[in-house]
């Protein structure tokens, strides 16, 4: 369906892709995986014809589909359902076709085949369970865009191309503005999808239950693996091993033969000799071995004081802004060593109970009581905003700790990665990751007893991903997590709290049993 022929792209002087041999058929679901800033998003786009590559050939059979979710965001006065049909646009052609030769038997027949092989009849209702799938009940699927926030509209975009079955499905990041529900429901939607899709994603349960092949983009190259995502990891570690064991025996052979050279290559009945194992050691040829990445660190301080173990507590407390209640008659307790997971569908008070907990947000009724000792920090997306882009790290933090010693705020930056020139760059040229890691070291100097993280994923790929999990796990203080990525929850918390209907309960068993309680419902 899809061939990439030696394709090499890049911007300016750096390389981003490099001779790329790629063919993807039909009934494919790919994977596409590799560091932030490796180039997959510009890989998607040289597909996409919206970037031209700078030599090879891209390929795509006659008559195939292929769509990515557009880039502008849906606005205006038609109905998130409407819109959906509307982006059908073959669907519209072939009913306007209908009406334009209504007195020509023979062409109707075949417009009818048509429709019929597009599932045209039916595509009202295909259009209504994917929106109900990602979020929408009847009452929003009948409002105007133009009602809905940025988070949404976006919802409605990947939906738009979710409706139209392309023969390939571009998705970059889809989960990134989704909750744990609406992202349950899509990872389904493609497990069973019946064409071919192309995923980005950084989260490892998404891909090991939706992909059946893996591209890995490291080094301007990429490399096929068969199998979801855990399959990848396991022949790639073995890869790595077998490359350092070859690497060992070849280091042992030219030492030995360097050893006879030194040893006779001057006595001449020897030279020739000498002379051949030379060569022999010019030909050894060790395996690339991918070296430690110091880039993904995370290293949470220990608090600074251990605290008792009820450190936060809260009695029939009722949230909200103006006069919109969001959350009522909430009551409580945070212990020093809990590692908490809120979820919910978007809208039900997620980040409005973490903005209470982080004392952000004032309780319009009821009790709020924290230990007189209690630091918190707070991890949400607008702290992105928040940063100087004018700055370096070093600047940023000192700035924010003036009283902080020099030396301390080079040693905290270190333990997120920001070690020698790195800690002097402009903050204006760190990618989204790195941006995300000195978000954490700013609100981490004071060593807090308690971490709340309000989507601490978006930004990172799947090494920075581990990286966060192990800091996490090796953390004395408390932590309340809000995230989709439900692998990250599985092996971070232990609690599950659900915000619904205007209230939080507790779920009695773990994340997996909490997908399978959401799943029972779309039956």
């Amino acid at each position: 369906m899809l061939t990439l022929q030696d394709v090499s792209f890049g911007i300016g002087n750096k390389i981003i892709l490099e001779n790329v041999n790629l063919r993807i058929d039909g009934k494919q679901h790919v994977g596409l995986v590799g560091r932030n800033g490796s180039g997959k998003s510009t890989l998607l786009k040289l597909i996409m014809r919206e970037f031209e590559a700078d030599s090879g050939k891209i390929h795509t059979e006659n008559g195939k589909r292929i769509l990515s979710v557009k880039q502008e965001m849906p606005d205006g006065n038609l109905t998130p359902r409407e819109f959906l049909l509307s982006q059908d646009t073959h669907r519209e052609r072939l009913f306007q076709e209908l009406e334009k030769y209504a007195d020509q038997p023979e062409k109707i027949a075949g417009i009818y085949d048509e429709l019929i092989a597009i599932k045209a009849f039916d595509a009202e209702a295909r259009a209504a369970v994917v929106l109900y799938g990602l979020g929408f009940d009847e009452n929003a699927q009948n409002c105007p865009l133009s009602n809905f926030s940025g988070g949404f509209r976006m919802r409605i975009a990947l939906g738009a191309i979710l409706f139209q079955e392309p023969d390939l499905l571009l998705l970059d990041e889809p989960t990134n503005h989704l909750d744990l529900e609406t992202s349950s429901w899509l990872k389904k939607f493609l497990k069973g999808y019946p064409k071919s899709f192309v995923l980005i994603s950084h989260d490892r349960d998404f891909l090991n239950e939706t992909v059946d092949t893996i591209l890995h983009l490291k080094g301007h190259k990429i490399t096929k693996y068969t199998g979801n995502f855990d399959n990848f990891i396991e022949t790639y570690i073995m890869k790595q091993k077998n490359a350092e064991e070859y690497n060992a025996k070849m280091e042992a052979k030219r030492k030995h033969m360097m050893a006879f050279v030194e040893r006779f290559q001057y006595k001449a009945t020897k030279a020739k000799q000498a002379q051949s194992r030379l060569k022999s050691i010019a030909k050894i040829k060790l395996l690339p071995i991918d070296p430690e990445d110091p880039t993904v660190a995370f290293n949470f301080p220990e608090p600074r004081d251990k605290l008792s173990s009820n450190i936060l507590s809260y009695d029939r407390v009722s949230l909200g802004y103006g006069d919109k209640i969001v959350l009522k008659n909430v009551s409580g307790t945070i212990m020093s060593d809990d590692r908490i997971a809120i979820v919910g569908a978007n809208g039900n008070g997620k980040t409005t109970f973490a903005k209470f907990l982080a004392g952000e947000l004032k309780q319009k009724k009821g009790i709020r009581e924290a230990h007189s000792k209690l630091r918190i920090g707070f991890y949400r997306q607008d702290l992105f905003e928040k940063l100087n882009t004018q700055q370096s790290p070093y600047e940023f933090v000192k700035d924010m700790m003036p009283e902080v010693a020099d030396l301390q705020v080079r040693s905290h930056l270190g333990r997120f990665g920001f070690s020698g020139d790195m800690a002097f760059q402009r903050i204006g040229v760190l990618s989204g990751g790195e941006r995300a890691r000195l978000v954490f070291a700013t609100l981490t100097v004071d060593a807090p007893n308690l971490l709340i993280l309000d989507e601490p994923t978006n930004h990172l790929d799947i090494e920075m991903r581990e990286s966060l999990i192990a800091s996490l796990t090796s953390y004395q203080g408390a932590v309340i997590i809000i995230t989709h990525d439900q692998n990250f929850l599985n092996r971070v918390a232990n609690t599950i709290f659900v915000t619904s209907n205007g209230s939080i309960t507790q779920f009695n068993d773990d994340i997996n049993r909490y997908e399978n309680s959401i799943q029972r419902q779309w039956k």
